[in-house]
């Protein structure tokens, strides 16, 4: 973990020097440093690392693009494992707006969104909303 870490701080030093710091190549490096510090169990650097990730991408591609509805799902996760419910709920139907209105709702993308909802629900207990 700790190579890894010094490789992605390294990439990311070098395409926010050659690209700027919201680049898409950038933002990538991001999104898997916020991946690796979830890993590592470094909650507060993986959630500015998402964060960090989701603004960006909503600005150079829009938040219906697939690297942003991506980002949008890992903050789902994210949350989930937190036990922060409210919030993974969020994130999850923003990710399953985002996909149906850009695959339509019987891509399998979309159907992952609906797979973590269903998941979501049942891990609360809602049992209805989960078969639904």
């Amino acid at each position: 973990m700790a190579e890894a870490e010094a490789m992605y701080r390294r990439a990311l030093e070098g395409y926010e020097k050659a690209w700027g710091p919201e680049h898409t190549s950038t933002l990538n490096t991001v999104n898997n440093l916020g991946v690796l510090y979830k890993d590592q169990g470094k909650m507060a650097e993986a959630e500015a690392m998402y964060r960090r990730a989701l603004e960006g991408y909503e600005k150079a591609w829009g938040p219906e693009h697939r690297s942003t509805l991506n980002t949008v799902n890992n903050l789902g996760n994210f949350y989930k494992n937190q036990g922060k419910m409210a919030e993974a709920e969020a994130m999850y139907r923003r990710a399953l707006k985002g996909k149906e209105k850009a695959w339509g709702p019987e891509h399998t993308s979309t159907l992952d969104m609906v797979n973590n909802l269903g998941v979501l629900y049942a891990d609360q207990g809602k049992m209805a909303a989960a078969e639904a």
